[in-house]
Formats: structure tokens, sequence, C-alpha cells
């Protein structure tokens, strides 16, 4: 995956709070034990799950960190080539590039979602959450929250291929649940129930589906800076990395690594083969309207 060294990078898409503290007071989860529930299926990978709030956003924002060296350090597509930061922010705007169109083309309007850098623990509207949980979008702010060290462990923890583009595939899988909380679909899976044909299953599968539709659109996806593409290339080798990530977040693959026995009625997400096959389906025909999961 290859960025235009040209293009410049808008970071006022992504929040970097990364090395500062929690800010002080109670972040709260609405839901009670609800909440509890969600922060466990939660764990398995970047969920809308941990977004059983009650949409309000009272819990105190994360604060800028002196650290924090996106908005200096990321400023065109050849720093998205040769720093990882610096390429999520680009996969970040290719994405939301990319929806933004897609909504005009249907007469409808994309609201962008910013994405928040942090390390450790951060306090969001869906509550306070820590690296543990791994990549989460919160329909409460409308924000995806990721600690960059989760693409590390995908490849030592989960056997991912790794891969610039297997990180790309979990910033768009989570942008996917943003798309559907703008769709008012995203609720569909907060009915408590888990399984292979659950509707959480079906809601994460369908971001997948999304992801895909966005990655075949990328290579062709205008940014306003130059008026071409931000991503210049994208191949085979890239979209086989990307299948590899599905898998091994795979609800089975998980479940084999980690208990030794696969137990599909607690499935939240679907196993690596529907992960696989939803992400190639919409990449293969690049359109939302096959992203239908609840058929």
């Amino acid at each position: 995956m290859q960025f235009d060294d040209d293009a410049r990078l808008d970071t006022s898409e992504v929040q970097d709070v990364r090395g500062s503290r929690l800010p002080g007071g109670r972040a709260t989860m609405g839901g009670g034990l609800v909440g509890v529930i969600a922060l466990v299926l939660g764990l398995l990978f970047g969920t809308d799950q941990f977004g059983l709030s009650d949409g309000t956003t009272g819990a105190p924002a994360a604060q800028m960190s002196s650290e924090a060296q996106v908005q200096e350090q990321c400023r065109t597509g050849s720093d998205a080539n040769s720093r990882q930061d610096c390429r999520t922010v680009a996969v970040v705007n290719s994405v939301q590039d990319f929806w933004g169109a897609e909504f005009g083309r249907r007469s409808a309007a994309y609201t962008p979602a910013s994405t928040v850098f942090f390390t450790n623990q951060v306090a969001t509207a869906c509550g306070s959450a820590t690296s543990a949980v791994g990549p989460f979008y919160c329909p409460g702010d409308r924000r995806v929250y990721l600690d960059l060290g989760f693409f590390d462990e995908l490849r030592t923890k989960f056997g991912s291929s790794g891969g610039p583009f297997a990180q790309a595939y979990v910033v768009a899988h989570e942008y996917g649940h943003h798309v559907q909380n703008l769709m008012g679909t995203l609720t569909r899976a907060q009915d408590g129930r888990t399984g292979e044909d659950s509707n959480a299953v079906k809601v994460e599968l369908q971001a997948d589906c999304y992801g895909g539709v966005w990655a075949r659109h990328a290579t062709r996806t205008p940014t306003e800076s130059t008026g071409r593409p931000l991503i210049t290339s994208l191949t085979d080798a890239d979209i086989r990395d990307g299948l590899d990530a599905a898998a091994a977040v795979g609800d089975d693959r998980i479940q084999e690594r980690y208990q030794g026995r696969v137990t599909p009625e607690t499935w939240t997400h679907g196993s690596a083969a529907q992960r696989q096959q939803w992400f190639y389906r919409g990449f293969e025909s690049g359109d939302m309207a096959q992203c239908n999961t609840f058929r």
C-alpha cells in the first residue's frame, strides 16, 4: 500500500492523546451490568458493543498530551509512507473521503468521525476503556479509539501476517461501524444476544464488508488537496494481508487459541471464514448494497 507523496494529510480527523493521563472524574458506562457485559464482549476485537451507553457525551474527554506529535510530523503522503501513525492518519482520511462521496452519491449527509490515538487507557462517552479492549467505535461521541500497539498484537498475539493493509483493515472496520451508526443499523447489535446467527455477529460482518467496499475504491477516491487518490497502490498481497487479519480475529480462531475449544453460541464477531467472506464480498463488489448481512 502506497500513498501519494505530495498529498496533504488532514490531521484534524485524528486526536492524539498518547502519553496523556486519564483526566480526573468518574467516567460512566450506561447500562450498569449491561455495560460490564459489553466490555467483556469488546475484548475480542474492535467493536460497537462497547457503545451500549445512553448516547450522552458526559464522560470526560481525554486531553491533548505534550507528547502528541501527529500534527507536527504527519503532513504529507510521504510521511504516511514512512511512519505508522501517519499511515493511520492517511487511512482515516481515505476512508472518510470515500464515505463522504458515497453518502453524497446517495443524496445523504456523511458526518465525519474522529479517531483518537491513546495509550493504556482513555475516557470516552461510552465509559473508561483500556488498551485490552482493542480498537473500538463509540457511538456516544462518534469516535474511533485506537492504541497503535494493537497492530503489533494483531501479529504477535492473534497470528496475523501483519503489514500496512492489515492495519488499514482494522481502521476501515471501525469506520464501518460509524457508517452503521449514521444509517441507524448499529443498534441492532444491542439486543443482548450472542451466537453465530446473532445480530451482534451480523453487525460485525457488515462492518467487515463495508471495509472491503472502501478498499475497492481506495485507489480511485480523490483527495481534496490534490484531486488525486491519496492511496496510489493497493496490491493483491495487500488484500491478502487484510484477509489474513480478518481471519486472525475470527471468534473461532481466538477461542481455539485462548480457550482450546470453539463455542459458536458465544460468538460476537463471526468466524474466520465469515469475516474473510464478507470483507472480500465488499471488496469484490465495491457496492455497500451487497453488505446486507441481515437477510
